[in-house]
């Protein structure tokens, strides 16, 4: 196993704040991967953030939604584990080199986020094809969801010539760089713009010599979340801190 990076004394401090005076975890609710479970979070609202303080929350399986910074807490279950790619070390498979050839005509426009009526009604295309209704695309909540954050983050626009395919949302610590979300068009599914994604993110990384890219969880048996595992090499967050790598 390997031991953590990033920055260790920080997230050595902030592991024992939270263990001595972190919030209860909050109410139960639906388990968004795992069918018939209740999921719980621990939620933290930091003021300021400074670089390279969310790398130490991710090496503590904290992820980020808008402001607040969550982390999984429930009862019986350790399953959603943080997941991270050696960017210098990658190496795409042959599927996912496959997904480069194929898309070959997308030009992938990296930049300062910036929400458009756009890019907000492909945003709820792709909502009303993948998802069941839960999640609103009003211009509110789609700027909340997406683009108020405390973090520098990037965009990456996916573009066919002046048509817009897909759209790619990042935080850029100085270590690292972690996906937070990616919407695409529906009809363009047979390109596997998600694998695409990714790709692109891992190239981002590399030009800004950044090590690692954060992949959010990786939840073993989640039909939606397993595929992560298959970006190799990979390590994965163990509940004791420490990272299994896998390929």
């Amino acid at each position: 196993m390997a031991e953590p990076t990033g920055n260790v004394e920080l997230t050595g401090r902030l592991r024992a704040l939270l263990e001595e005076h972190g919030p209860p975890p909050g109410g139960a609710f639906r388990c968004s991967y795992l069918p018939g479970r209740e999921a719980r979070h621990v939620t933290l609202l930091p003021s300021p953030v400074v670089p390279g303080l969310y790398q130490s929350f991710m090496e503590l399986n904290f992820r980020r939604s808008g402001r607040t910074f969550y982390r999984p807490a429930c009862d019986g279950c350790a399953a959603c584990q943080m997941i991270r790619l050696p960017v210098a070390e990658f190496a795409p498979n042959r599927a996912q080199r496959r997904c480069q050839k194929r898309n070959a005509d997308v030009e992938v426009v990296v930049q300062t986020p910036k929400p458009t009526e756009a890019k907000r009604r492909l945003f709820a295309r792709y909502l009303r094809a993948r998802h069941d209704g839960a999640m609103d695309a009003s211009p509110e909540s789609f700027e909340r969801f997406l683009y108020d954050s405390p973090l520098l983050s990037v965009e990456m626009e996916f573009r066919v010539g002046e048509r817009l395919i897909g759209v790619g949302l990042a935080d850029a610590e100085p270590q690292a760089l972690s996906a937070v979300y990616f919407f695409f068009d529906p009809d363009e599914e047979p390109r596997s713009p998600g694998v695409l994604n990714v790709l692109a993110l891992v190239e981002e990384a590399r030009r800004r010599e950044q090590a690692w890219l954060y992949l959010g969880y990786w939840v073993k048996g989640s039909r939606t979340m397993d595929y992560k595992i298959g970006y190799r090499p990979c390590e994965v967050l163990e509940p004791d801190g420490t990272w299994s790598r896998f390929g």
